[in-house]
C-alpha cells in the first residue's frame, strides 16, 4: 500500500516564517516611512507653538491650563512647505554654488566626511543626480552557469589596478545589504527587458516578485 506524503510540522512552521519574511518586506518600508514621517512631524507640531508664542503670544494664546494652544496639521504644512523650499534654492545657481561650498567642507572634515558621505552616496545612488542602480545586469560570479542580478555602479576599475573590470553591486534577499564584486566585463550582461525598479524588487524579493517587460 503507498504511503500519503502529508505534510509535517516543519514544513508548515518553513511555510509560516516564509509567509511572516514577507510580511516584514511588505511592512518594514511602510512602517519605516511612517514613524519617521510621524516623528517628525511631531517634533515640529511640538516646537513650533513655543516658538510661535514667545514672538507672537496673541498669535497662541495659553489655554486655563496654561498650555500654549496648538493648530492641527502646523507640522505637516511646515515640514512640506521648507521641502519645497530647500529643493526650490538648491536649484538656483547661487545657492547651489553655496550648497556645494558647504558640501565640500563636511566631506573634508575628519570624523564628520565618513558619515556625512555615506548617506549622502547612499541617497544619490537611488533618488540623485548621480543614480548608480540604473544599470540591472547578470553578474557570473560563482559557477560557470550562475548568475546574479546586479547593479553596475562603476564602468571600471582603474583605482584598482583592474581596466577590464566592472563594479557590480549584488543585493541581498529579503536584506537591505549586499556584496560589492569587481569582475572582468565578459562576466556581465546588461539587462535590457526589465527596469532597474523590477530588477531590484525581484531580487530582494527572493524572486516571488513578478517581473514586468
Amino acid at each position: 500500500m503507498a504511503k500519503t506524503n502529508n505534510p509535517t510540522l516543519r514544513f508548515y512552521l518553513r511555510r509560516l516564517l516564509q509567509l511572516f519574511i514577507q510580511g516584514l518586506v511588505v511592512l518594514a518600508p511602510i512602517g519605516i516611512t511612517l514613524w519617521v514621517v510621524i516623528g517628525l512631524f511631531s517634533l515640529v507640531d511640538n516646537i513650533l507653538p513655543n516658538i510661535i508664542h514667545t514672538v507672537a503670544p496673541s498669535l497662541l494664546p495659553r489655554d486655563a491650563d496654561g498650555n500654549i494652544n496648538s493648530i492641527p496639521g502646523l507640522g505637516f504644512v511646515v515640514v512640506v512647505t521648507l521641502v519645497l523650499i530647500v529643493g526650490w534654492l538648491s536649484s538656483l545657481f547661487f545657492i547651489g554654488r553655496v550648497v556645494s561650498v558647504f558640501d565640500a567642507v563636511l566631506e573634508k572634515t575628519p570624523g564628520i566626511k565618513f558619515i556625512y558621505s555615506s548617506v549622502k552616496d547612499f541617497f544619490e545612488a537611488f533618488a540623485g543626480n548621480k543614480k548608480k542602480f540604473d544599470k540591472p545586469v547578470l553578474v557570473n560570479v560563482d559557477g560557470a552557469d550562475v548568475w546574479r542580478i546586479g547593479f553596475i555602479t562603476q564602468p571600471n576599475a582603474h583605482e584598482f589596478g583592474l581596466p577590464e573590470h566592472v563594479t557590480v553591486y549584488v543585493p541581498h534577499s529579503y536584506a537591505i545589504s549586499g556584496i560589492t564584486y569587481m569582475v572582468p566585463r565578459s562576466r556581465v550582461r546588461l539587462l535590457t527587458n526589465i527596469s532597474a525598479v523590477d530588477a531590484m524588487k525581484y531580487t530582494v524579493s527572493g524572486g516571488v516578485t513578478d517581473v514586468h517587460e
